[in-house]
């Protein structure tokens, strides 16, 4: 892997969350992962076996990859060994997103989520569909 120094004079970051990274320099690997169940609902309704993540089918599955058999070939001459930055402002990075400044092998980044709107019935402002 190559090496550069990497030099950043100034980062404002309001926010980070949610299995995200800042990697200043260089890495090997870099992974995140991350998975949340957003609930919205008309009514406050609580069934009691909410965030169960295994009873999703969406957190079980298998995430299909497609291989990557593209042949590259490329010269590279670095002169100056450096990664150089000024300024990098940034609101908010999350779920499972990296901020990187530098060289890494490998990056993996996954995020699961699921999505559940329970809305009332009309006329039954108790019940759920």
């Amino acid at each position: 892997m190559l090496t550069r120094t990497s030099s950043v004079d100034n980062l404002r970051l309001r926010e980070v969350a949610f299995c995200s990274i800042i990697q200043l320099g260089d890495s090997c690997i870099l992974n995140a992962f991350s998975r949340a169940l957003a609930v919205q609902r008309e009514a406050e309704t609580f069934h009691g076996n909410e965030g169960n993540f295994p009873s999703y089918s969406v957190y079980k599955k298998t995430l299909p990859l497609p291989p990557i058999n593209e042949s590259m070939s490329f010269l590279r001459h670095n002169l100056n060994p450096l990664i150089k930055v000024n300024n990098i402002d940034i609101t908010a990075v999350s779920s499972s997103s990296i901020l990187h400044v530098g060289n890494t092998q490998h990056a993996s980044m996954e995020v699961r989520v699921k999505h559940i709107r329970q809305l009332l019935l009309k006329g039954h402002e108790q019940d759920i569909i």
